[in-house]
């Protein structure tokens, strides 16, 4: 009854392949591919861009300014008046038609520039009906608080060294996500190996099934032999439906990272990779300085330091220097007072300081105190994130060494395990092993070529942990980020 269900079962296990790929897709996927898709199509990583697009967005909205703000504004007065003018009431009306317009404009170095037109059309009772315009120009410059490009553009410069810092932190989502990409593909890879070695194992194990069968029928073996040697074939039958498991659920795994069609069927075809890669720690360590999470630290203390820098200039006096010049027109004619405005008939100018300053200040001392230690603050969490980017780089390092032992290691003990069993295979065949000696023995043969295969990923993984530590996986493999693809999303948004 068990050698039916084993048959049925290889049976199951030859055809499941061809309806996955009947009812999907196969893709013969490389590691090259595994990892351009992970880097072009992973929604986290895709997500991940919208940021610095966002503040690209923030440094033209700060851009703004420097947009010349222009101003209209028209108003209607009728007024009465009742005064005393030498013991008697007197009452005086007025109308007055307002029609006015400016326009201003900020410079970098913090003065504002303002242009003024008022128009007014006047009817009173003691005048009459008379036109008063006056044109003027205004320049307020700050010469110690707020004065200078630094101060003025604080905000467009925080925003955007802020992009540059989510360039960063985009560029270790998708180290991170190809270096995941590239671990999840070698798992595959090392799930499907293990799925042939559970696949020859049960083949072994329901030979010796047959055999046993055989040599009990014929008086040889005792019939307790059927009964281990059955259990040996239903131990693999199990081992081999978990491996079958584990693949699909990786290759769902990969699926969703690469954003591969559902139900494909993906097919590793690069094989790991046994060689010994040549290590310098020294250099290791000093590549940390690159890595996308250090250098997006970086620029967080360059935030803080330009803060600091606009919080103590906000400490200093408010002294500006202002300054007007303009022209007044007068006439009972709109187009008489117009030309006395601008024949400059009534002259006017003017020049001044103005200065002010707090007594004790304490809200813009306490600012720059705090951004002071915000910057201390920063500094040690960079000291501190490269001393354990350092400690990781090393390691793994030690990591990568061991891997490449083990491989060694590994490839002894299959050696062995396969002598064992031959030798095992041969005791069994004079009786001198029982057939529990045998699938035992089979049993480590299986065990050993699943650590061989164990220890060849696992030494390609440390690899990737290692590039991964130092921020040199994007750039080994080809992966370049660049301003302009953030930039591309904001473009394109309307």
């Amino acid at each position: 009854m068990i050698v039916r269900r084993i048959a049925l079962l290889l049976l199951l296990t030859a055809w499941l392949p061809a309806a996955v790929a009947a009812a999907g897709t196969e893709i013969k996927l490389t590691l090259n591919e595994a990892i351009r898709l992970s880097a072009e199509r992973n929604l986290d990583v895709r997500a991940e861009l919208y940021n610095p697009a966002q503040f690209e967005a923030e440094i033209n909205r700060n851009r703004g300014i420097y947009n010349p703000l222009l101003t209209a504004q028209t108003s209607y007065d009728d007024v009465t008046n009742a005064n005393v003018a030498a013991g008697t009431a007197v009452t005086t009306a007025g109308k007055t038609l307002q029609l006015n317009a400016g326009i201003s404009q900020l410079f970098w170095t913090g003065a504002t520039l303002s242009g003024g037109f008022t128009n007014a059309y006047n009817s009173t009772d003691r005048l009459g009906d008379y036109w008063q315009s006056t044109l003027s120009l205004t320049l307020n410059q700050p010469l110690l608080k707020n004065a200078g490009r630094e101060v003025t553009e604080s905000a467009i410069l925080v925003s955007r060294l802020a992009k540059y810092a989510s360039i960063e932190k985009f560029n270790a989502r998708l180290l991170a996500t190809v270096a995941s990409a590239t671990t999840e593909y070698y798992k595959l890879y090392n799930l499907r190996e293990q799925l042939e070695v559970r696949k020859v194992s049960l083949d072994l194990a329901c030979k010796i099934l047959h055999e046993t069968k055989a040599r009990v029928a014929a008086g040889v073996l005792p019939a307790m032999e059927i009964l281990n040697a059955e259990f040996g074939a239903a131990s693999r039958e199990k081992d081999l439906i978990d491996a079958e498991k584990a693949v699909r659920d990786q290759v769902e795994v990969l699926q969703q990272l690469l954003q591969l069609e559902a139900r494909a069927e993906i097919i590793p075809v690069d094989q790991p990779r046994r060689d010994l890669i040549t290590i310098s720690e020294n250099d290791s360590v000093q590549r940390i300085l690159d890595r996308p999470d250090i250098r997006e630290q970086k620029r967080n203390l360059e935030i803080a330091e330009l803060q600091t820098r606009v919080f103590r200039n906000k400490t200093r006096p408010d002294l500006a220097l202002f300054g007007s010049v303009g022209a007044n027109g007068l006439d009972h004619e709109a187009s008489r007072d117009l030309e006395k405005m601008v024949n400059g008939d009534a002259p006017m100018w003017g020049v001044g300081l103005s200065f002010t300053y707090p007594l004790g200040n304490d809200a813009a001392e306490n600012d720059y105190r705090k951004s002071r230690l915000r910057v201390e603050q920063t500094a040690l969490q960079i000291r501190n994130l490269e001393e354990s980017a350092a400690n990781e780089v090393r390691a793994a390092i030690r990591g990568v060494t061991s891997g490449y032992k083990q491989i060694d290691v590994a490839d002894r003990g299959r050696s062995f395990a396969e002598e064992r069993l031959r030798a095992f295979v041969k005791k069994n065949e004079v009786g001198l092993a029982t057939t529990k000696d045998v699938l035992d023995v089979e049993n480590d043969l299986a065990t050993a070529k699943s650590n061989q295969i164990a220890a060849v990923v696992n030494y390609n993984n440390a690899i990737v942990a290692l590039w991964k530590a130092t921020g040199e996986l994007l750039e080994r493999d080809g992966i370049h980020v660049v301003e302009s693809d953030a930039d591309k999303l904001y473009t394109k948004t309307r």
